[in-house]
């Protein structure tokens, strides 16, 4: 008899230990959980911080940009420093392919920080290439485009080149319809 008492004894105190061994199993695998919990939140945190910050950079080298361009439109003689295209150009020519720049950089700004899908930027460029002169520009400036190989720029500046092709062989006074928008990534 006792050690039948002892046995019930032994399996009650080993099962007195297994279940406590159990609560500080999960008392830990609850720390641990929390502290993953809180991390993930840190990090998140901080990713919004960057694209926050990376929002407001964009947002200030785009007010540098125009402030320079309204500079070099004002002043011909501030302009002559951008005449960098690859035709000889008037400085009226050249005051039309800065703000047609510009217009350029600002959609390209809009896609880059959301406000505008590739699809939207596709079709306001494609209304915004309807002018004569924007589409001068944009030829003037295509070897400035091939040194910016490998980048968002460079892929958004490919769309257009394929664009003004598809519509330079369109057999439709219908520009709208021309092109196929891009699929989102």
């Amino acid at each position: 008899m006792a050690t039948l008492s002892f046995g019930a004894r032994g399996l009650s105190a080993a099962v007195v230990a297994g279940l406590g061994m159990a609560a500080g199993i999960v008392a830990t695998m609850a720390a641990q959980r929390s502290m993953l919990e809180s991390l993930r939140a840190r990090l998140e945190h901080l990713e919004q911080q960057a694209h926050t910050q990376h929002h407001a950079n964009l947002a200030s080298q785009q007010s540098q940009h125009w402030e320079l361009l309204s500079k070099a439109i004002d002043d011909p003689e501030l302009a002559e420093v951008l005449d960098i295209f690859e035709v000889p150009a008037s400085p009226a020519k050249r005051r039309q392919y800065l703000y047609a720049n510009a217009l350029y950089t600002n959609l390209l700004f809009y896609y880059r920080i959301g406000n505008l899908s590739k699809d939207e930027f596709f079709k306001r460029v494609r209304g915004t290439f309807q002018n004569p002169i924007v589409r001068e520009y944009w030829y003037a400036t295509q070897q400035q485009r091939a040194s910016i190989a490998d980048t968002e720029e460079a892929e958004l500046g490919l769309l257009v080149d394929d664009l003004l092709r598809q519509l330079e062989e369109a057999d439709t006074e219908e520009w709208w319809v021309v092109g196929e928008p891009p699929t989102e990534d």
